[in-house]
């Protein structure tokens, strides 16, 4: 199977690529967590609506697959106004995977909690309500614990394909999880598992072992073997426009996928050089 590495602006190199070329997009872009973070913003007004974000603005015609978010757009500016500069950065990116997944096609987005509710909408007015399939919540109890809140110990992973109609979903592909309660189901039951729900209870990346890397938003193989088993077929291309540490295409080559993986970033050119001594390096 073949790896690609590209290195560069993520947007630049997703806009060079053909139409409907993915079975799977797998994006885990940085979280917006309110620090300061440079990023390349795109504008996201359309074509009608007024130049002032603030001003009134009616229904718009004729935006992506004839989708008007004029009005839900000025709403999550009242909320939050940090998320303006977000929501210019991930929504073209966005409109970018619903245009590179085939027809069967499924996107994975990984947020946190800060995020994951304006991302919905987002992807709601970009893909269509109905090719909205899932909210995985990834749950992992690692790390320091606040004492003045209920600790945050997990992340949040919207599912949207292309055609609700027509998408691929392999749950026999997936690996299974032990029952809580393996009493209470047959003994050939409890040897196969249990098929995973919407929550995945998952530990991140052991700071000792052979995952590790070094990258400080590594997520493991374990998550993204899941996602990958379930939404792709062997011989698929899978994308991913945030590579990082390259945990995407270091799992879909061992599951016999091609896999290109974008990240503008030296650092994490280097680790995926040294994790897929194999991969073919673009840019």
């Amino acid at each position: 199977m073949t790896v690609e590495i590209h290195l560069g602006d993520n947007l630049e190199v997703a806009r060079r690529l053909p139409d409907a070329s993915f079975a799977l997009v797998y994006l885990d872009p940085p979280f917006n967590t309110g620090r300061t973070q440079e990023r390349a913003i795109e504008s996201a007004v359309r074509a009608g609506l007024a130049p002032d974000p603030d001003a009134p603005a009616g229904p718009v015609k004729g935006g992506f697959r004839g989708t008007s978010y004029a009005r839900t757009r000025g709403a999550l500016k009242l909320y939050d106004d940090r998320f303006d500069d977000y929501w210019g950065f991930l929504e073209p990116r966005l409109r970018e995977a619903w245009r590179l997944l085939q027809d069967d096609g499924t996107l994975y987005l990984h947020l946190d909690y800060r995020e994951a509710h304006y991302a919905k909408v987002m992807l709601d007015a970009v893909f269509g309500r109905d090719c909205f399939i899932n909210e995985l919540i990834w749950a992992y109890d690692y790390g320091a614990k606040s004492r003045k809140r209920w600790p945050s110990k997990h992340d949040t992973i919207l599912v949207y394909v292309k055609d609700p109609t027509a998408y691929f979903f392999d749950s026999d592909a997936v690996d299974r999880e032990p029952y809580m309660a393996p009493g209470l189901v047959t003994p050939e039951k409890a040897a196969r598992g249990k098929l995973p729900t919407d929550v995945w209870w998952h530990t991140i990346v052991p700071t000792s072992g052979r995952e590790k890397t070094g990258y400080p938003t590594q997520k493991p193989e374990g998550i993204l073997r899941r996602i990958v088993q379930a939404s792709s077929r062997p011989g698929d291309r899978v994308l991913d426009l945030f590579a990082g540490s390259g945990t995407t295409g270091a799992v879909a080559d061992a599951l016999g996928r091609d896999a290109v993986l974008v990240d503008h970033s030296a650092d994490a050119l280097a680790v995926m050089r040294t994790r897929i001594p194999d991969a073919v390096v673009v840019g």
